[in-house]
């Protein structure tokens, strides 16, 4: 194709080949332009228009990779000057590809519709047959022939405009608009697959801010402003994780939300803070997580309480929420046996310090008055699990409580195993503080009550409480008993599980809580009697008053000390809060005058622009005057060589497009003046061959005669040479095998020789290898005693030389005392 003038004179060419049919070749122009420098220089009052026609052709022709190209040259051109339009471009594609996904959805229930035949027919034989060998429906080998193909191409185009729109402050509000259409969209279609790889694509981008970081509008993440936009879209992506029922990627939305939060330096909102914790109970209670479930119910409640505006009805049932989820923790859980690293990273994602435990939860949920708001039933199971103090007729007297409470119609239904192994784990403890050992058979009757539970199940959950640490037992199959442990000497962690459950209900210390607390009871016991027995002197009780009075005045200043040190906290904080408060409006004040001189500045580009424009129509319109001239030139050349018949007088109206569209349609009627001649012709052959078929039909039954007597003596000519030749050949063979019989004998003795000839062979080199073998151990054996004596011989020098050393030392030693003898005799 030809290399165009200018971006004006590309589009018109392009519409041209629109007209014609010739989508695929506009296209192709539109693309060329777009490698030209005067693309990159041409003004964007021009080339937005050119570019809405490139995006309108690559989506009727499905061209992402093509669309992506232009996106991105477009976007480096406009970024810096007009980013509206950049957004209507990127809302237009998204726009078409919607509404062709729409288009064929229409079409393909138009399909389904019309492809009935018979309405009283349920299933034609077709239908069968392909049924049985796609397994899919009608409906659905429809979707995928029609509707698939534009899905995809949708969906790549999110992608494609998040790829265009990333890492760019002044094109965040738009990119996370678009995120947030890619979530509908996969909400809408349930496109599951899409939505993970949508959502590691979001991470990618954020994880890549600090690598853009240098780049002249990078995004800037302490920026209040754009954290909330990327928490905004955060929670979207949460929502609808929820929705698809994809809890591993809405517990990892959880964690993208939290480290957002982590970089915030102002408390977010709480209705944002109450929909993240109200999804994190839905994720923590679809992975089984009672314990986590419970506490970020009770993170809710506080969040709900302190906005308010609730009704009563609706806080009575969160607050029973909130009370059922805390029961249905089982007895003495801490943190399911997870890792520290693991267990710091869930108390991290709900705001909490520490680990949860089940007595916490309770007791923070009785704080906040949650038994007085929460429904009938559930204050009596309350009392039944946490007041009341009977193992002995425990689950005879829940079961119809939680059939009632754990109903289909109830809010609570997904409760009910959870409250149930809640159950059993507040009978195994209550019965651990009244008996040491207890019939299997006997703790199976306890719990018949409790649907779904057998011996077999109760002997799994012992084993996982055993294995858990929740409860020292032991299960003797022998006598068919289970033994709670309740050894004196055992040491028991403070935080652990076992105690734990143990101090929620006790009704007699154990041994060991006995022996480990002996030395303490004794001691406060002698304190008791010392102080019966020897009563302090009068004055050693005023002394002891007064020093008591002394501690008492020291407490109170310190009491006062630390209020005038908390006051003057208040007031430094009050300082800091109106500097930070001046220091915001200061800001605020020169942003709004950065916003006004930018506002200034766009209103002069803005005015230089209307002047350009002007310019360009008064040239447009010396352009369109040069091509009136060119069309009527081109007009009575096409009247000269193609007959075209178009008056003179008419030329005025007519433009280059409309010249070729007379042109076409002129071929069109040629074409179809050809058609039906060749339909007459066709109508005609069709004729005569029907006669030909009509005369030969009596000829063939006597031709099919003739022609089965010629295929009999035929054959049977073939089977009687195949005998003869099978006679021939047998023949040849009992003749060849009498012929080698008589040499059998002579094979014989020769193989023989030739074995035993072998069979020498091998045994000479067997003995000259046992040979070999024997002479190198010999040599072996040499060598090994020849180091030896010779190591023995340098451990003997050596000891000799320690020796001799040794006995001179000593010697010198002696010489040496017998100097100094003579010297203190001198003396």
């Amino acid at each position: 194709m030809a290399p165009f003038t200018k971006p004006e004179a590309a589009l018109k060419q392009a519409e041209g080949l629109v007209s014609v049919g010739q989508a695929h070749a506009a296209l192709q122009s539109l693309t060329e332009m777009f490698s030209s420098k005067k693309f990159r220089s041409a003004p964007l009052a021009v080339l937005e228009p050119i570019l809405l026609r490139f995006i309108e052709l690559c989506v009727d022709l499905r061209k992402g990779r093509t669309a992506k190209e232009g996106l991105m040259q477009y976007k480096n051109i406009a970024q810096n000057s007009n980013v509206g339009s950049i957004e209507v471009v990127i809302q237009k594609f998204l726009q078409l590809a919607d509404a062709k996904v729409q288009e064929a959805q229409e079409k393909a229930d138009r399909a389904v519709a019309v492809d009935v035949d018979d309405l009283e027919a349920s299933e034609t034989p077709e239908s069968i047959l392909l049924g049985a060998v796609s397994g899919d429906q009608s409906k659905d080998r429809t979707d995928r022939a029609l509707v698939t193909p534009w899905l995809k191409f949708l969906w790549e185009s999110y992608r494609t405009s998040l790829e265009t729109l990333k890492n760019n402050a002044r094109l965040e509000a738009i990119y996370q608009q678009v995120a947030q259409q890619a979530f509908r969209f996969c909400l809408k279609y349930q496109r599951k697959v899409e939505f993970r790889r949508l959502c590691e694509t979001l991470r990618l981008h954020l994880a890549n801010v600090a690598k853009y970081a240098h780049q002249t509008h990078a995004i800037n993440l302490s920026e209040p402003e754009t954290l909330q936009h990327h928490l905004d879209t955060r929670f979207a992506q949460l929502n609808t994780s929820v929705e698809l029922e994809l809890w591993q990627e809405a517990f990892r939305s959880v964690e993208d939300i939290h480290n957002l939060l982590t970089m915030a330096k102002k408390t977010p909102r709480p209705a944002m803070m109450a929909n993240y914790y109200q999804h994190l109970t839905k994720i923590f209670l679809m992975s089984g997580n009672s314990l986590y479930h419970a506490a970020a119910w009770g993170r809710y409640y506080a969040i709900v309480t302190s906005i308010g505006g609730k009704s009563n009805e609706e806080m009575s049932r969160l607050a029973g929420q909130v009370l059922v989820s805390a029961l249905a923790v089982p007895v003495g859980q801490q943190s399911e046996g997870e890792g520290r690293g693991k267990t710091t990273r869930l108390a991290a994602l709900l705001g909490l310090t520490k680990a949860p435990t089940r007595a916490g939860l309770l007791k923070d949920a009785l704080s906040r008055d949650v038994l007085r708001l929460s429904p009938e039933p559930i204050k009596i199971l309350y009392n039944l699990l946490e007041v009341s103090f009977d193992p002995l007729t425990l689950c005879a007297s829940t079961a119809p409580m939680l059939a009632t409470l754990c109903a289909s119609d109830t809010p609570y239904t997904g409760y009910r195993p959870l409250l149930t192994r809640a159950l059993l784990s507040r009978l195994l403890a209550q019965l651990s503080q009244i008996y040491s050992t207890l019939k299997l058979s006997a703790l199976v009757d306890l719990v018949k009550p409790l649907d779904g539970f057998g011996a077999e199940q109760i002997e799994a959950y012992l084993m996982g409480c055993a294995r858990r640490c929740e409860l020292r037992i032991r299960v003797d199959h022998a006598s068919g008993t289970i033994a709670f442990a309740d050894e004196a000497f055992t040491h028991v962690d403070d935080s652990s599980p076992v105690l734990t459950s143990a101090q929620e209900a006790v009704v007699q210390p154990s041994a060991s809580d006995v022996v480990r607390t002996r030395l303490s009871t004794l001691a406060y016991a002698l304190h008791d009697a010392l102080r019966v027995i020897e009563l302090p002197p009068e004055t050693d009780f005023e002394a002891l008053q007064n020093a008591k009075f002394g501690e008492l005045v020291a407490a109170a200043n310190a009491e006062r000390h630390a209020l005038a040190l908390r006051r003057a906290i208040v007031a430094r904080r009050r300082e800091l809060l109106s500097e930070l408060s001046v220091r915001k409006e200061k800001e605020e004040a020169s942003r709004r005058a950065e916003m006004s001189r930018v506002k200034k500045e766009m209103d002069e580009r803005k005015e230089k622009e209307e002047a350009r424009r002007r310019e360009l129509e008064r040239a447009r319109k010396e352009i369109e005057s040069i091509r009136t001239e060119e069309t009527k030139k081109l007009a009575q050349d096409l009247i000269k060589r193609s007959g075209l018949k178009v008056s003179v007088d008419d030329m005025e109206d007519l433009s280059k497009d409309r010249l070729m569209r007379l042109q076409v349609e002129q071929i069109e009627k040629e074409k179809r003046d050809m058609s039906e001649r060749l339909r007459v012709v066709a109508k005609r052959v069709d004729h005569i061959e029907r006669a030909y078929r009509k005369e030969e039909r009596p000829l063939l039954a006597q031709d099919y005669a003739e022609q089965q007597a010629v295929d009999l003596a035929t054959f049977e000519a073939l089977q009687k040479a195949r005998i003869e030749n099978s006679l021939v050949a047998h023949a040849e063979a009992l003749a060849a095998k009498k012929r080698l019989s008589r040499m059998l004998s002579d094979f014989s003795s020769y193989k023989s020789t030739i074995m035993a000839a072998r069979q020498e062979q091998y045994q000479k080199k067997l003995a000259a290898a046992q040979e070999k073998i024997q002479e190198e151990k010999e040599k072996r054996i040499s060598a090994l005693i020849a180091k030896k004596e010779a190591e023995r011989l340098a451990r003997e020098e050596a000891e000799a030389a320690a020796r001799a050393a040794e006995e001179e030392r000593q010697r010198q030693e002696a010489a040496a005392g017998e100097r100094r003898g003579r010297g203190s005799q001198e003396a």
